[in-house]
């Protein structure tokens, strides 16, 4: 009795069969070198490596130290690695070409599979398969010249043969596609966002042009527009946490550090912050130092201002005066922190617009409320900033590798 068209198995089992030893270890080996040669491929083993070390770091901040020269080691490897790929492909074209074909004939066997259900003849199935198996076997073979040939016959013998073969591969890569962005933009609402720093309000800590990831499930989801997290995950935001938010008053995401928590009363006096009557300890470290900023649409200025190491919420973190950038004195009164809402400042205290002057608003106190918050900063992991590589180039803008996957605290 005939096997039945439903009664054969699947397509890459059939593939399998017909190929010899020889064929299939030559398969497997090329498996490998397409996957090692992929420009994706640097990128997903750098991705995957930072998940841990973000664990590492943010579960025992301690570590980061130790941890920051072996990632930024790895970065540089993975780097390093992209560059050679697309040096190689730029030379090798025979071999470049080889590889994309190979990745023609995977995606075109891919598709035949999905499509052969439909295909009720018996013989007409045979020919696919047996059309199928020559692509499979010039994959292995190695010419360029072949290999093309082959796939281009299945693929016409396909569409002829297969109801809506091409219509088929459009709707499954549109759901792919889409598949993939929805993934995506979960990430980026419950996981990580990216954020980059505009201004030099939290210099020194972060430098204009830093691209850092923004934890954003630590303090609780945030709910876009109406301003909302329902509750809080791991914990609510501390006494120096450096987090991101949507501006209350002009609706623009900010960055700056925050000072003060519900209950807290804040006084701002001769140049030192006092939380709830006691002095926030702060030292001189250095004065005059060489801090570069750069205004919207204007080239790179070097300004000199005091640097203090300031302790607050157990933890230490660099901050800067400079009286010549000072706007306007502080509040005077005393500042008592509302409900579900943080008193921030930046870093680059007299040179940032935050709770203390408006938000970029009216002068007065203006705080944070939870809702707005949508997460606290973790690394840099890319910065483009004043100096580095190519800077000459870019009228002073440069690649900065040494802040790359810096913990931010």
């Amino acid at each position: 009795m005939a096997t039945s068209v439903q009664e054969r198995p699947p397509l890459e089992a059939e593939l399998g069969a017909r190929r010899t030893a020889e064929q299939a270890a030559r398969r497997r080996r090329l498996h490998w070198f397409d996957l090692a040669t992929s420009l994706w491929s640097p990128i997903t083993v750098l991705a995957l490596a930072l998940i841990p070390y973000l664990v590492l770091i943010e579960s025992f901040p301690s570590t980061a130290p130790a941890a920051l020269p072996v990632m930024q080691g790895f970065g540089l490897l993975m780097v390093a690695w992209f560059v050679g790929l697309v040096a190689w492909r730029s030379v090798d074209r025979e071999r470049t070409t080889l590889r994309r074909l190979r990745h023609d004939a995977r995606e075109l066997t891919g598709e035949l599979s999905a499509g052969l259900s439909s295909v009720h003849d018996a013989a007409m199935r045979e020919r696919l398969v047996d059309n199928a198996a020559r692509v499979d076997a010039a994959a292995a073979a190695g010419d360029a010249a072949t290999l093309d040939r082959e796939i281009h016959a299945l693929t016409d013998q396909a569409t002829r043969l297969i109801p809506g073969f091409r219509k088929q591969n459009a709707i499954g890569v549109g759901i792919g596609i889409a598949k993939a962005l929805a993934v995506a933009l979960l990430i980026r609402a419950i996981l990580i966002e990216p954020f980059r720093i505009p201004s030099g309000s939290m210099l020194p800590t972060l430098q204009i042009g830093d691209q850092i990831f923004v934890n954003k499930f630590i303090y609780g989801v945030h709910i876009p527009w109406a301003n909302v997290v329902p509750f809080v995950i791991v914990r609510p935001p501390a006494r120096g946490d450096v987090i991101v938010f949507e501006n209350p008053i002009t609706g623009q995401d900010y960055i700056k550090r925050v000072v003060g928590i519900p209950g807290d009363v804040i006084e701002l006096k001769d140049d030192g912050v006092y939380l709830n009557g006691h002095v926030v300890p702060a030292q001189l470290v250095q004065r005059h130092v060489e801090v570069w900023d750069k205004p919207e649409e204007s080239p790179w200025r070097l300004q000199h201002p005091d640097l203090w190491k300031e302790t607050l919420g157990g933890r230490e973190h660099d901050i800067l005066l400079d009286e010549e950038l000072r706007r306007e004195p502080p509040p005077r009164d005393p500042i008592r922190v509302p409900p579900r809402s943080v008193f921030v400042m930046g870093d680059n205290r007299d040179n940032s617009l935050d709770s203390r002057f408006g938000l970029g608003g009216p002068r007065k106190v203006v705080f944070v409320p939870y809702g707005n918050i949508k997460g606290k900063a973790m690394i840099i992991w890319l910065s483009l900033s004043h100096g580095g590589l190519f800077s000459d180039l870019f009228g002073g803008t440069g690649l900065r590798a040494e802040r790359f996957f810096r913990q931010v605290r």
